[in-house]
């Protein structure tokens, strides 16, 4: 076998994250029950939506997005192959359960991310376990309610309209009897009535009776993440288990050419592992792993190859970039010809790391020929699916399991990781831990793509935008079209040849492609000599993406505050949409030019998301998303040259800090009479575009990169 080191180019704009692949799932009833217990399984179908968007001729059946489980004892487990990445989704999982049931979220025991036990409900990405898995958890909980209240119905011999569920019991009014889950359970004919197919019209609950969803709720396991008994993927430990650590190449591109394996092989209890490019080391100790390690480090000779460095990036994705523009540019140059006014910009947004708490772990153990690995992921079947392939056995042969991470933001594939710590484990017979280091993390890992956006557009003589030329070379084709209404346009996504391994980032390209739209919009508002929001709205037709501008700009008291504003104080707008949701932010910023630095003061963002599942947990998405977007708007940026990443760690990658974090108005604009969609990214979209624009007002300087503070903003 062996792990490949070198770059990988992903599709950035996340065409891989697919979750409409054949629905895998190995364990027969057998052994799920032996795991689970006694009881009953319900299986469901993904959402109808998904099936339909395949036509029936398409890649097979849709994937099982749901199972759940009733024991004899009348204990409910609900099943999903969805992961926890601190984005809720546990909860989620187990509210929607819960009200079709007609229980607490807490008589629940949800499993998720297990191989051997769950579903494959695709990678946990994309925002789709709200709109996806959760209406199949609720389908699957209300065809088990009405399941169980024909039993009922059949024993009692009445008829089931006059039985209602409530509080994990089904009661006959006009009697009072109850008959509990457990009881129901407990009949011979549970089985039979539940083997039947889910039928496509089972009815939900209606919004307006929600008991359970659309409550604000903790999240479930909230005690033990508070307590520190819960164990995350760095926490993973099994009998007998060793420490691995991996020779990793000083560049990018780096091949080994020698190396001497001596020294560190007459270290105590170390192993000394190579397969071709592959070479680690496993000890008894994570500290004796990496003194072996750095034994063999300093014997290594390697071949490197040129790479180029970030000062003369945007000219190498220009070069690099594959396609020409499409065969529409010349009604838009023509639009752009004949315009009363005409702009062009150009704007850049830096490659970023991911940066989550805990960076990627592994721990792999074989055993009777078979591989079980713990590892933080955001895909555990496709995982599954690459071991199996590496190491020439079925999946079958393969479990993995992910226990709730510590961050991911579209990070967190866990190929590499589990490949190493599963390759060393075979080689010593004993479970091996893998975890990356920082430096591993900010090298290795992958990075959100940088982007490099050209823009024109055109007005005519009453300030209308009537020519609209959008451009993103390399970071993606999310949010790439415009919502505002323009008569000529074109929007179009170009691949570049990145120099550096790319994976999607929360909301993928939209946060580039809505911070070159937002702020070219005010560039095109001063030359109309027209508001901001005014200008905007004028050009804006969607009834929902209006609503949420509006209600910013009402909340923020956006025409006062501007009139208002002082000497280097300014204030800014955005708005966007991305996966189905809508978002709007107002800033204000105080400038200090000479030494460099933006204080984003107060940010007011309103976000709609359809009908609002879980508040509290919605309102720490939007307030995560502002502050992990703040990062990427002052100061977050890998720099690299010769093939090396110059600052990979957090003193030299400066994330947001306390200190940068500004007075938060938040404002969920609840939708009932809408689907939920998902929430986790699409808040960050407005954050670069509001505070850009704030910038300029504060300062006449219009900042068309990212980061802004520091070089940017001295120079600008």
């Amino acid at each position: 076998m062996k792990t490949t080191l070198s770059q990988v180019q992903l599709d950035p704009s996340g065409a891989h994250l697919d979750e409409d692949r054949p629905a895998q799932f190995s364990l027969d009833r057998r052994g799920f029950l032996q795991t689970l217990g006694a009881g009953v399984l319900i299986t469901v179908a993904a959402d109808g939506a998904s099936a339909q968007r395949r036509g029936g001729g398409g890649r097979g059946p849709a994937p099982i997005a749901a199972r759940i489980h009733l024991g004899e004892d009348g204990s409910l487990t609900v099943l999903t192959g969805k992961v926890e990445l601190g984005q809720g989704a546990r909860t989620e999982v187990a509210l929607a359960a819960a009200e079709e049931l007609r229980i607490a979220a807490d008589q629940l025991r949800v499993i998720l991310a297990d191989t051997d036990l769950v579903p494959d409900d695709g990678v946990t990405a994309g925002s789709r376990t709200t709109p996806g898995t959760i209406p199949a958890v609720r389908r699957g909980a209300a065809a088990a309610r009405d399941v169980l209240v024909e039993l009922a119905a059949r024993q009692w011999q009445v008829d089931a309209s006059t039985l209602a569920v409530t509080n994990g019991a089904v009661v006959h009014g006009p009697t009072k009897r109850r008959l509990t889950y457990a009881e129901l359970a407990g009949t011979g004919s549970l089985d039979e009535a539940l083997g039947r197919s889910i039928p496509d019209g089972v009815e939900l609950t209606p919004v307006a009776e929600w008991k359970v969803l659309g409550v604000s709720t903790p999240r479930a396991n909230a005690r033990d993440l508070v307590t520190g008994t819960h164990q995350f993927p760095s926490d993973i430990s099994r009998p007998g288990m060793l420490y691995g650590k991996v020779l990793r190449p000083p560049s990018f591109g780096a091949t080994l050419a020698s190396v001497d394996l001596a020294e560190a092989q007459a270290l105590p209890g170390v192993t000394v592992v190579r397969d071709g490019d592959f070479l680690g080391c496993v000890a008894p100790t994570a500290f004796a792993a990496s003194a072996a390690l750095a034994a063999v480090a300093k014997s290594a000779t390697w071949k490197t190859v040129p790479q180029p460095s970030s000062d003369e990036l945007w000219e190498y994705l220009r070069e690099h970039a594959s396609g020409g523009r499409s065969g529409d540019g010349k009604e838009v140059r023509a639009a752009l010809s004949s315009a009363v006014k005409s702009l062009s910009a150009e704007y850049h947004t830096a490659y970023l790391q991911h940066a989550p708490m805990e960076p990627g772990v592994g721990v792999a153990e074989w055993a009777d020929g078979r591989l079980t690995v713990w590892v933080s992921t955001r895909g555990p079947f496709p995982v599954r699916a690459r071991l199996a392939q590496t190491f020439g056995v079925s999946a079958d042969q393969v479990r993995v399991i992910v226990p709730d991470s510590g961050g991911g933001f579209g990070m967190k594939s866990g190929d590499d990781v589990a490949l190493e710590a599963a390759h060393l484990a075979k080689a010593v017979g004993r479970p091996v831990r893998v975890q990356w280091t920082r430096r591993e993390e900010f090298t290795w890992a992958h990075f959100r793509p940088a982007a490099l956006i050209e823009v024109r557009g055109g007005l005519d003589a009453t300030g209308a935008l009537v020519a609209w030329d959008f451009v993103n070379t390399n970071s993606g084709g999310s949010a790439v079209d415009t919502p505002y209404r323009v008569s000529r346009k074109r929007c179009e996504y170009r691949p570049s040849n990145s120099p550096l391994r790319q994976a999607p980032y929360r909301a993928l390209a939209a946060t580039a492609n809505n911070f070159a739209r937002e702020s070219f919009m005010d560039e095109l508002a001063v030359a109309a000599g027209a508001d901001p929001l005014a200008f905007r709205l004028a050009h804006l037709d969607n009834p929902r993406l209006r609503a949420v501008l509006e209600a910013a700009a009402a909340r923020f008291d956006w025409t006062r505050l501007k009139a208002a504003a002082k000497p280097n104080v300014g204030v800014g707008l955005s708005c966007g949409t991305e996966k189905g949701s809508y978002v709007a932010a107002c800033a204000e910023v105080a400038v200090d030019r000479e030494r460099g630095t933006i204080d984003v003061r107060h940010v007011c963002e309103v976000f709609e998301c359809g009908a609002i599942l879980n508040p509290s947990n919605l309102r720490s998405q939007v307030t995560g998303c502002i502050l992990m977007g703040l990062g990427a708007v002052l100061r977050e940026e890998i720099r690299f040259k010769d093939g090396r990443i110059l600052n990979p760690r957090f003193s030299q990658y400066e994330v947001a800090r306390f200190e940068d974090v500004p007075e938060l108005d938040i404002h969920l604009l609840n939708r009932p009479d809408l689907d939920s969609v998902g929430a986790g990214e699409t808040p960050i979209i407005a954050l670069a575009p509001a505070v850009g624009n704030a910038v300029f007002h504060a300062t006449g300087v219009r900042i068309r990169s990212l980061p802004m503070e520091g070089a940017a903003l001295r120079k600008a």
